[in-house]
């Protein structure tokens, strides 16, 4: 079994930063991509940010400019640092890790508002 334990959602203004914390844990023999989803309330769950071992990045278009997303390979831990952050960035961030399997984190909620 492999564990995903998120932090560092919470509510910040508009034009906010926040950086959210995913880090695994468990029977982790290798873990491949990394990264995070979010989901909005009555929306599809969107790809944000993923990121590969050797740390070849890809974004949502959405998200390019504004977010930046890095691993450790020692601890298995991704992280999702979110700037400028919007009203519409609000939503629920899942991260995820590819190894034998896709596992994914509990969700944390992040909030943009004034």
């Amino acid at each position: 079994q492999v564990q995903l334990v998120e932090s560092g959602g919470g509510l910040v203004q508009p034009g906010g930063s926040l950086t959210l914390s995913c880090a695994a844990s468990g029977s982790i023999f290798r873990i491949y991509d990394m990264g995070w989803y979010r989901q909005a309330p009555g929306k599809q769950r969107e790809l944000v940010a993923s990121i590969t071992r050797g740390a070849n990045t890809n974004y949502a278009d959405s998200v390019k400019g504004r977010f930046t997303t890095s691993r450790d390979n020692v601890k298995n831990t991704v992280y999702l640092q979110m700037n400028s952050l919007k009203p519409e960035d609000t939503a629920v961030y899942y991260c995820f890790a590819d190894g034998s399997s896709r596992y994914w984190g509990q969700g944390t909620q992040v909030t943009v508002s004034s």
